[in-house]
């Protein structure tokens, strides 16, 4: 019996390790400029939107980039949140800073003035 129970200890301990591992090589290209969320981004999204709708969508943006940060910085108050908020909300924080992007550039291309709001200075990692 004490041999069975060393054993599950050093296979979970082994599982753990592997998970921990797994998680790091799904983050490793955080730090990419546009990442794989870039390319979940239609190109011609915002192409048919007017200057008043490019401003809506920047606010509704702007609103989403916030929460999902705040939910990032909330998980990693706890112990392993940082890898549980980053597992669960650092896809769509990337997804909406692409976006951003694009309708920036979309705005920019119509001569549209995009209302100012808050954007994040930095990625959160």
């Amino acid at each position: 019996m004490v041999f069975s129970a060393a054993m599950r200890g050093r296979n979970a301990a082994a599982a753990l390790r592997a998970t921990l591992l797994l998680a790091g090589m799904a983050l490793a290209g955080c730090g990419l400029s546009d990442g794989a969320s870039g390319l979940l981004v239609d190109p011609a999204r915002y192409s048919a939107y007017h200057c008043k709708e490019l401003i809506a969508e920047s606010q509704n943006l702007a609103k989403r980039e916030k929460q999902l940060r705040d939910l990032m910085a909330k998980a990693s108050e706890g112990g392993g949140g940082t890898i549980i908020g980053t597992l669960a909300y650092r896809s769509d924080y990337e997804t909406v800073l692409a976006q951003q992007k694009l309708l920036k550039r979309t705005a920019a291309e119509q001569k549209c003035e995009l209302v100012p709001t808050y954007s994040s200075d930095r990625t959160i990692h």
